[in-house]
């Protein structure tokens, strides 16, 4: 387990304050932050929940729905903060800022974007007298992210295209890749963070953050959910804020880093027949499915033009010309990556969890 004392990362002690409340160790509290009101003079808040240990520690925070349709993070963080150990907080050594819905207007519309149609997401570092997603941006920076030394942001897939669970992270960085091994996935991609990003900005400054991909928007699935969990401990865990070392998984599912990854498109515009699950091995010339038209006359097959593991695919049958159908990320071993794959998805149902599963 790693000493939480760090040159470069003080621990934090007392006091600590956030939107100018104080938060005593040993204390937990919901801080809801002002950022602006609607056009019928409700206000719009960003709702942290503060959860301090006994002990000195670092502050990490843990973040989800900056896409508002984006909902498996918000389930994660109900499960966390519901564990005995963020509850009692007896042994808890820092802080937790645990934020469950950042995009509380988009949450609330069920929708990835914001009621003006900006992408939160796309909107950092924002600034206070932007738009609404500039200030939300910035002030999401400023009173969580600003205030911890390491990160973990909750995403899915879009709409109708789940992703394999799988954490995306700036792996040059050696602490974040230190992390990122032992959160657990089988699968990481050291991605370009795209333009506007929470990650372009937290990699420019150089704060480890990790973000962990899975399922798809407006669903909750079981084992992302475990998966998710089960990572935010076993990083918490690394950096010495609990020490539930006896709860980690297995040590023989082994995460792999992909070389790089692309999608796979459709050739034609018709009805998609997928032959390929998640997580699948696939090798080139090998077909991954058949578009074809209502009367059967004409059948066009998609095929992988590279070996690796279907990180992400389109469940939607419907599909036109050039759309994004099978996401194939690239390995040097890619049998070792299937593999690590078969390993976790074999042990998370011998898992221990306090909660009804959902179905």
């Amino acid at each position: 387990m790693a000493d939480v004392e760090s040159p470069t990362r003080p621990i934090v002690t007392e006091p600590f304050e956030i939107a100018g409340q104080r938060i005593a160790p040993g204390e937990s509290r919901i801080v809801h932050i002002p950022v602006a009101n609607t056009y019928t003079n409700t206000p719009v808040t960003l709702p942290v929940r503060v959860v301090r240990g006994k002990k000195p520690g670092p502050v990490m925070f843990v973040s989800a729905a900056l896409h508002g349709d984006e909902i498996i993070g918000v389930e994660i963080i109900r499960r966390l903060l519901r564990l005995r150990e963020l509850r009692e907080r007896d042994e808890l050594c820092g802080t937790i800022l645990a934020v469950p819905v950042v995009n509380v207007p988009a949450f609330l519309q069920q929708s990835r974007y914001l009621p003006d149609r900006r992408d939160l997401n796309r909107s950092f570092p924002g600034s206070e007298t932007g738009s609404l997603a500039a200030r939300l941006a910035n002030l999401f920076l400023k009173e969580v992210v600003g205030k911890s030394a390491y990160g973990i942001d909750l995403h899915t897939g879009a709409i109708h295209r789940p992703n394999l669970p799988q954490i995306r992270a700036d792996l040059s960085n050696p602490e974040t890749l230190r992390l990122a091994h032992v959160f657990g996935v089988p699968l990481m991609l050291n991605s370009t963070p795209t333009k506007g990003t929470l990650r372009e900005h937290t990699t420019k400054k150089g704060v480890p953050v990790l973000l962990y991909e899975s399922s798809e928007a407006l669903r909750f699935d079981e084992q992302c959910i475990r998966i998710g969990v089960q990572g935010v401990m076993n990083v918490m865990a690394e950096l010495g804020m609990v020490s539930r070392v006896s709860a980690e998984p297995s040590r023989t599912v082994a995460s792999v880093v992909a070389r790089s990854s692309a999608w796979v498109r459709s050739p034609a515009s018709g009805i998609l027949r997928a032959q390929t699950k998640l997580g699948e091995l696939v090798r080139v010339g090998q077909v991954l499915g058949v578009v074809g038209e209502p009367f059967g006359e004409l059948e066009t097959p998609v095929v992988s033009g590279a070996e690796g593991i279907v990180i992400g695919r389109l469940k939607l049958p419907l599909v036109n010309e050039g759309d994004a159908l099978f996401h194939v990320a690239r390995f040097e071993d890619p049998e070792a990556a299937a593999q690590a794959v078969r390993l976790l998805r074999a042990e998370i149902s011998m898992w221990e969890v306090e909660e009804p599963p959902i179905v």
